[in-house]
Protein backbone atom coordinates (compact mmCIF):
# COMPACT_ATOMS: atom_id res chain seq x y z
CA UNK A 1 0.00 0.00 0.00
CA UNK A 2 0.94 3.20 -1.02
CA UNK A 3 1.60 5.65 2.29
CA UNK A 4 2.25 9.62 2.43
CA UNK A 5 1.80 12.18 -0.73
CA UNK A 6 1.75 8.69 -2.75
CA UNK A 7 -1.53 7.87 -0.89
CA UNK A 8 -3.00 11.56 -2.60
CA UNK A 9 -1.59 11.33 -5.53
CA UNK A 10 -2.78 7.97 -5.96
CA UNK A 11 -6.33 8.56 -4.81
CA UNK A 12 -6.26 11.85 -6.74
CA UNK A 13 -5.49 9.90 -10.20
CA UNK A 14 -8.39 7.11 -9.13
CA UNK A 15 -10.67 9.73 -9.01
CA UNK A 16 -9.60 11.44 -11.45
CA UNK A 17 -9.56 8.98 -14.43
CA UNK A 18 -12.56 7.14 -13.37
CA UNK A 19 -14.43 10.29 -13.97
CA UNK A 20 -12.93 10.37 -17.76
CA UNK A 21 -13.98 7.10 -17.96
CA UNK A 22 -17.66 8.14 -17.01
CA UNK A 23 -17.48 10.92 -19.36
CA UNK A 24 -15.94 8.47 -22.17
CA UNK A 25 -18.49 5.66 -21.29
CA UNK A 26 -21.23 8.06 -21.36
CA UNK A 27 -20.33 9.07 -25.10
CA UNK A 28 -19.96 6.01 -26.13
CA UNK A 29 -23.53 4.12 -24.85
CA UNK A 30 -25.31 6.93 -25.23
CA UNK A 31 -24.23 10.35 -26.95
CA UNK A 32 -22.81 8.74 -30.04
CA UNK A 33 -26.22 6.02 -30.24
CA UNK A 34 -28.20 8.91 -30.37
CA UNK A 35 -26.01 11.41 -32.75
CA UNK A 36 -25.99 8.03 -34.72
CA UNK A 37 -29.58 7.94 -35.09
CA UNK A 38 -30.17 11.16 -36.19
CA UNK A 39 -30.60 12.12 -40.38
CA UNK A 40 -26.49 13.06 -41.34
CA UNK A 41 -27.30 16.81 -41.00
CA UNK A 42 -28.41 16.84 -37.69
CA UNK A 43 -25.90 14.56 -36.65
CA UNK A 44 -23.23 16.70 -38.05
CA UNK A 45 -24.86 20.13 -36.44
CA UNK A 46 -25.24 18.58 -33.45
CA UNK A 47 -21.64 17.25 -32.84
CA UNK A 48 -19.95 20.10 -34.02
CA UNK A 49 -21.78 21.94 -31.59
CA UNK A 50 -20.51 19.65 -28.81
CA UNK A 51 -17.08 20.23 -30.15
CA UNK A 52 -17.65 23.29 -29.60
CA UNK A 53 -18.59 23.33 -25.64
CA UNK A 54 -16.10 21.06 -25.47
CA UNK A 55 -13.31 23.54 -25.33
CA UNK A 56 -14.79 25.80 -22.35
CA UNK A 57 -12.86 26.27 -19.57
CA UNK A 58 -15.23 23.46 -17.43
CA UNK A 59 -14.49 20.27 -19.41
CA UNK A 60 -10.80 21.00 -20.82
CA UNK A 61 -10.12 21.49 -16.13
CA UNK A 62 -11.47 18.53 -15.87
CA UNK A 63 -9.74 16.96 -19.50
CA UNK A 64 -6.24 18.52 -18.89
CA UNK A 65 -6.18 18.46 -15.19
CA UNK A 66 -6.95 14.67 -15.30
CA UNK A 67 -3.34 14.46 -17.72
CA UNK A 68 -1.41 16.66 -15.11
CA UNK A 69 -2.58 14.72 -12.09
CA UNK A 70 -1.36 11.40 -13.83
CA UNK A 71 2.26 13.11 -15.63
CA UNK A 72 2.66 14.45 -11.67
CA UNK A 73 2.04 11.14 -10.35
CA UNK A 74 4.20 9.70 -13.02
CA UNK A 75 7.20 12.15 -12.51
CA UNK A 76 6.81 12.19 -8.72
CA UNK A 77 7.25 7.94 -9.06
CA UNK A 78 9.96 8.02 -11.20
CA UNK A 79 11.82 10.20 -9.13
CA UNK A 80 11.07 9.30 -5.62
CA UNK A 81 10.22 5.54 -6.53
CA UNK A 82 8.41 4.32 -3.37
CA UNK A 83 8.73 0.90 -2.14
CA UNK A 84 5.15 0.05 -2.17
CA UNK A 85 2.67 0.63 -5.83
CA UNK A 86 5.47 2.17 -8.44
CA UNK A 87 5.06 0.22 -11.26
CA UNK A 88 1.37 0.29 -10.34
CA UNK A 89 1.62 4.34 -10.21
CA UNK A 90 3.21 4.54 -13.17
CA UNK A 91 1.16 1.95 -15.43
CA UNK A 92 -2.18 4.17 -14.29
CA UNK A 93 -0.21 7.25 -15.39
CA UNK A 94 0.89 5.50 -18.76
CA UNK A 95 -2.75 4.02 -19.40
CA UNK A 96 -4.23 7.58 -19.31
CA UNK A 97 -1.48 9.63 -20.79
CA UNK A 98 -1.08 7.58 -24.29
CA UNK A 99 -4.58 5.67 -23.83
CA UNK A 100 -6.73 8.43 -22.97
CA UNK A 101 -5.20 11.52 -23.85
CA UNK A 102 -2.67 10.43 -26.51
CA UNK A 103 -5.60 8.66 -28.13
CA UNK A 104 -7.51 12.40 -28.20
CA UNK A 105 -4.92 14.35 -29.42
CA UNK A 106 -4.10 11.37 -32.20
CA UNK A 107 -7.39 10.09 -33.26
CA UNK A 108 -10.58 12.22 -32.11
CA UNK A 109 -9.28 15.20 -32.62
CA UNK A 110 -8.55 15.37 -35.90
CA UNK A 111 -11.85 13.65 -36.76
CA UNK A 112 -13.98 15.93 -34.82
CA UNK A 113 -11.60 19.12 -37.29
CA UNK A 114 -12.35 17.49 -40.26
CA UNK A 115 -16.05 17.53 -39.18
CA UNK A 116 -15.71 21.22 -38.48
CA UNK A 117 -15.01 21.47 -41.68
CA UNK A 118 -17.91 19.87 -43.03
CA UNK A 119 -21.58 21.80 -43.94
CA UNK A 120 -24.18 20.23 -41.73
CA UNK A 121 -26.72 19.74 -45.11
CA UNK A 122 -23.83 19.00 -47.57
CA UNK A 123 -23.84 15.82 -49.57
CA UNK A 124 -20.08 15.61 -48.32
CA UNK A 125 -21.05 15.72 -44.97
CA UNK A 126 -23.60 13.70 -45.30
CA UNK A 127 -21.35 10.95 -46.67
CA UNK A 128 -18.63 11.79 -44.24
CA UNK A 129 -21.07 11.51 -41.02
CA UNK A 130 -21.23 7.02 -41.37
CA UNK A 131 -17.40 6.40 -41.08
CA UNK A 132 -16.80 9.82 -38.89
CA UNK A 133 -19.47 8.29 -36.26
CA UNK A 134 -18.17 4.83 -36.51
CA UNK A 135 -14.42 5.82 -36.34
CA UNK A 136 -14.61 8.25 -33.22
CA UNK A 137 -16.60 5.79 -31.35
CA UNK A 138 -14.66 3.15 -31.64
CA UNK A 139 -11.49 5.27 -30.52
CA UNK A 140 -13.45 6.89 -27.56
CA UNK A 141 -14.31 3.11 -26.81
CA UNK A 142 -10.17 3.02 -26.37
CA UNK A 143 -10.14 6.37 -24.42
CA UNK A 144 -12.94 4.81 -22.15
CA UNK A 145 -11.23 1.16 -21.17
CA UNK A 146 -7.27 3.08 -21.17
CA UNK A 147 -9.65 5.21 -18.30
CA UNK A 148 -10.85 2.66 -16.19
CA UNK A 149 -7.51 0.75 -16.69
CA UNK A 150 -5.80 3.28 -15.53
CA UNK A 151 -7.89 3.99 -12.58
CA UNK A 152 -7.81 0.74 -11.50
CA UNK A 153 -3.56 0.49 -11.70
CA UNK A 154 -4.17 3.15 -9.37
CA UNK A 155 -6.51 1.34 -7.43
CA UNK A 156 -4.60 -1.63 -7.03
CA UNK A 157 -1.40 1.02 -5.64
CA UNK A 158 -3.71 1.72 -2.80
CA UNK A 159 -4.12 -2.12 -1.37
Amino acid sequence: MVEGPYLVLAVAGVLATALMAGVFCAFSVLVMRGLAALPPAQGVAAMNAINRTAMTPAFMLVFLGTAVVCAVIAVVTFVLWPEDGAVELLLGSGLYLFGSFGVTAAANVPRNDALMLQTAGSPEAAAYWPSYVREWTRWNHVRMIASVAAALAYLVALL
